[in-house]
């Protein structure tokens, strides 16, 4: 099997590993896995932080490095890149499906993403990298994914003014919801209530 195929195929194990926090979604899916390569005989994945100081990247490291050492590949190398960062608007659509059939809210798209202008969508899961696949960037034989790593570009303003979101109850499915706590479970989560079902649920943040 040639160095393309190693790849695909490591991307494609790498690509099933689940988020520790949120296991409905696979790190894939959470678009926190960027990008697969192999050099030699060393499998290297590289993932990025939802948020500075995220607990879970040891598991992720963890993890990684287990089912693909379990698939066969001798040495693996996990690295973690810090640029561009993450964005909540990296989960795929298969991602926020889940999300919602798990009963948590998912994460609003930021503006600029609806209206198309990042150029880089959620992935939707899978071994499919932006631009077709292996080597889609620039010619990087036996890379696959790329991550999101094409995003937008630019300084991304903060905003520390109130926080309003218009979220829909993912039991009931209605807009009346009131928010308990911006602290839920997890830092990446706010806890709701739905006024009309009275039942509490967890939105995960847009970051």
């Amino acid at each position: 099997m040639g160095v393309e195929g190693l790849a695909a195929r490591a991307w494609a194990v790498a690509g099933e590993v689940r988020d520790p926090e949120m296991p409905m979604l696979t790190l894939a899916d959470l678009g926190v896995l960027r990008g697969v390569q192999v050099e030699g005989d060393v499998v290297i994945t590289s993932i990025t932080p939802t948020y500075s100081g995220c607990p879970a990247m040891a598991t992720m490291r963890d993890d990684l490095i287990d089912r693909l050492t379990h698939a066969g590949f001798a040495r693996v190398e996990v690295r973690v890149v810090l640029d561009p960062a993450w964005s909540s608007d990296w989960i795929s659509d298969r991602g926020r499906a889940a999300l919602s059939e798990a009963g948590l809210s998912p994460p609003a798209l930021s503006r600029s993403r609806r209206a198309g202008r990042d150029g880089a969508g959620p992935r939707g899961g899978g071994p499919v990298a932006r631009g077709g696949g292996p080597a889609a960037r620039g010619g990087d034989a036996g890379v696959w994914g790329g991550g999101p790593g094409t995003w937008g570009g630019g300084p991304v303003a903060l905003s520390l003014g109130p926080i309003r979101r218009a979220l829909r109850c993912p039991r009931c499915g209605s807009a009346h919801t009131q928010l308990l706590s911006e602290f839920g479970a997890t830092a990446c989560k706010a806890l709701y209530r739905c006024t009309e079902c009275l039942e509490p649920f967890e939105h995960v943040k847009e970051i």
